[in-house]
């Protein structure tokens, strides 16, 4: 009882001395849905002060401390001067944004490190659904993970002596993703008259936004009763297949730090591949992102290229839903940079993949041509994809999730604290003291 008392006693007077510093984070625009605004709170709890910045109606609607919340009516052109003269006159210590990317993000972070302002990213889990990625200065292809080998993980965890977190055994956000994609959009297709500069970072006018996601909510039971049947037939083929993982086209994994222009031409250079490599029993299956609305005609596009090279009758289509069924019986998988590509390497299948990613590591990605791939895949390194995935359990990935309630509340009971902590998350396990663990103290 002594080394409880005398740990929890060291974590005061550590976030003591945290409040002490006075520490500024200004946040810019988050996920869709109230969690930037509880991790505002939290912080605001911890000593912090907090300011946020919105661009729209829609980051205004989900911020409800009005006294912090500074709204942003300028052009994009004019946002890096107001950024900077914001810091100053803030006396901004720290930057705090979902995802590294869109233009007002990207400025942002450039002018933040020519300060040595510290820069928190959060993102979509890098192993999702179950866990959701924070890191310092970048995510995806900005990473750290970019220019970490498996050698240098390997020897970060060398003196650990805990398990692997377990999987969480419920996940089931997506609704409420959509849900809330749906009402931001709503506030920004029609109370935004405050925000007229305001561009967003797609390239789609807000009004069909909204309404693709509308259009996906009211037709939910029909796309579920399609994924269904398509599944099952895969299923009960009995014949061996690939997996193909698709990405949304405007999502910023494949726009960002891929090597395709379109969807389109990533299908292409798959489907020729596949019909010059593959034997002639095997079969191809694409599923398709869970959020896909419908925007790029990727079913049509995938039967006119199948039939152009005579598979048209072992190419299937899947709407979403979730990979286990599918992965479990694939033969291999392949992908542009889904981070879904990830289950693949948990199963121990051949892995293709394009772009940047965090987990592109030659000892589980196959570096062969897409013929050769289908013709005879290599193998991951399992052991090596273990190390790799255990790292990163113990550094970027956090436990929880940005749209459920309960997964929102998990989320805010570890990372206020590794906010708050002067080291990043890599630099912690380096020294031997792991961001996840350090409130969990061994209690003799």
């Amino acid at each position: 009882m002594k080394t409880c008392i005398k740990a929890v006693g060291s974590s005061r007077r550590a976030l003591s001395g945290i409040t002490r510093l006075q520490k500024v984070f200004l946040f810019l625009q988050g996920p869709h849905g109230p969690f930037f605004h509880g991790l505002g709170k939290s912080l605001r709890a911890a000593g912090a002060d907090v300011w946020r910045v919105g661009f729209n109606q829609g980051d205004s609607a989900f911020w409800h401390h009005r006294e912090s919340y500074i709204p942003y009516t300028g052009t994009i052109a004019d946002w890096p001067d107001r950024l900077r003269q914001l810091i100053a006159e803030k006396d901004v210590s720290d930057l705090v944004l979902y995802g590294d990317t869109r233009p007002v993000h990207a400025d942002a972070v450039a002018i933040a490190k020519s300060q040595n302002i510290t820069v928190h990213v959060f993102e979509e889990g890098y192993l999702r659904p179950y866990w959701v990625t924070y890191e310092r200065g970048g995510a995806n292809g900005h990473s750290r993970l970019m220019n970490t080998s498996v050698a240098q993980m390997r020897r970060a965890l060398k003196d650990l002596d805990l398990d692997l977190p377990d999987t969480p055994s419920k996940w089931g956000d997506m609704r409420q993703h959509m849900f809330y994609g749906a009402l931001y959009h709503w506030f920004v297709m029609f109370l935004n008259r405050r925000y007229r500069n305001f561009r967003p970072h797609r390239n789609i006018p807000v009004s069909r936004e909204l309404w693709l996601y509308l259009r996906r909510l009211a037709f939910m039971p029909f796309l579920w009763l399609d994924r269904v049947q398509a599944t099952w037939r895969i299923r009960l083929g009995g014949f061996p297949y690939h997996l193909a993982l698709l990405q949304l086209e405007h999502d910023a994994s494949f726009r960002d730090h891929g090597p395709f222009d379109t969807m389109s031409d990533f299908l292409a250079l798959l489907i020729e591949g596949f019909a010059q490599g593959a034997p002639t029993h095997h079969h191809l299956v694409f599923k398709s992102h869970p959020l896909e609305d419908g925007r790029v005609p990727i079913r049509r596009d995938i039967r006119r290229l199948a039939r152009k090279h005579g598979v048209g009758d072992r190419v299937h289509f899947v709407r979403g839903g979730k990979l286990a069924r599918l992965l479990n019986d694939a033969r291999s998988a392949v992908t542009v940079n889904s981070t879904a590509a990830q289950q693949a390497l948990w199963r121990g299948l051949p892995l293709k993949a394009f772009g940047t990613a965090v987990y592109l590591k030659p000892e589980f990605v196959s570096t062969q041509s897409m013929e050769a791939f289908f013709t005879n895949p290599t193998r991951p390194d399992s052991r090596a994809y273990r190390d790799y995935r255990h790292y990163l359990l113990e550094t970027s990935q956090i436990t929880g999730s940005f749209y459920s309630g309960s997964g929102r509340r998990q989320l805010l009971r570890q990372v206020v604290d590794m906010m708050l902590s002067p080291e990043d998350p890599y630099d912690a396990l380096d020294a031997g003291r792991p961001a996840h663990r350090q409130h969990l103290q061994v209690i003799k």
